[in-house]
């Protein structure tokens, strides 16, 4: 989606602030800038990676001109409670527009997905989300924080499973975008999430050895107290 274009189109610009999430790429941020509107963050909602509705209500001035609440690896946000806040406040809401994924490929990423959250053990698999269509398995890895995913990641890749640190630094914490502001749930995420592969052509074997690695390394990870 492109964030400016779409902004700049609906009227948004200099002195109005537009709600993003920092748990994403800077896509939507960058777009906001673009136009000359200010980004405001807001926490996310930590089963869905979305848009906390509650944090957005608390992020509201009167120069919020709109949101920009898109799913997070594949999983949409709450729209009714974003619809009924835009409704309320007269905002703009710019939400996930259309995708081009076939429903075969979506039908199979989510029995992976399935098959993935009835085995795997040691590590905190996604919580269910009606209509998620699963671009990314997103897990959350026990333990003290980034120091331990990162050994859990490092551990899978030498046994062959291939997985990724789905957002490596939140938005809020960058450079150009950087102010202070603590999100605790935002941060607590890049700390704890690893995405797991669940391409359509995956085998049954492939998530197999992905469950067994899994396993085998979940329980050398274990949270403080």
């Amino acid at each position: 989606m492109n964030t400016a274009r779409f902004l700049k189109s609906a009227g948004v610009g200099a002195g109005d602030e537009v709600i993003v999430s920092a748990y994403a790429d800077t896509e939507a941020a960058e777009g906001v800038v673009l136009v000359g509107a200010r980004p405001v963050f807001a926490d996310i909602d930590p089963s869905s990676y979305c848009l906390d509705p509650g944090a957005v209500a608390a992020a509201l001035t009167s120069r919020t001109a709109a949101v920009v609440a898109l799913p997070a690896f594949g999983c949409p946000p709450e729209q009714a409670r974003l619809d009924q806040l835009a409704s309320i406040h007269g905002l703009l809401l710019v939400g996930p527009g259309a995708t081009a994924i076939e429903a075969g490929e979506v039908e199979q990423r989510r029995r992976h997905a399935a098959f993935l959250t009835g085995r795997l053990t040691g590590v905190r698999t996604p919580d269910p989300c009606e209509g998620h269509s699963y671009q990314r398995y997103v897990v959350r890895v026990p333990g003290n924080g980034r120091p331990d995913r990162d050994a859990f990641a490092r551990a899978l890749r030498g046994r062959g499973v291939g997985c990724e640190v789905p957002v490596q630094i939140p938005v809020h914490r960058k450079p150009a975008f950087r102010s202070g502001l603590r999100l605790p749930e935002t941060e607590r995420a890049a700390d704890e999430t690893l995405a797991l592969p669940v391409h359509a052509s995956m085998s049954r074997r492939e998530l197999q050895r992905m469950v067994s690695s899994c396993n085998a390394l979940g329980g050398l990870l274990q949270p403080a107290f």
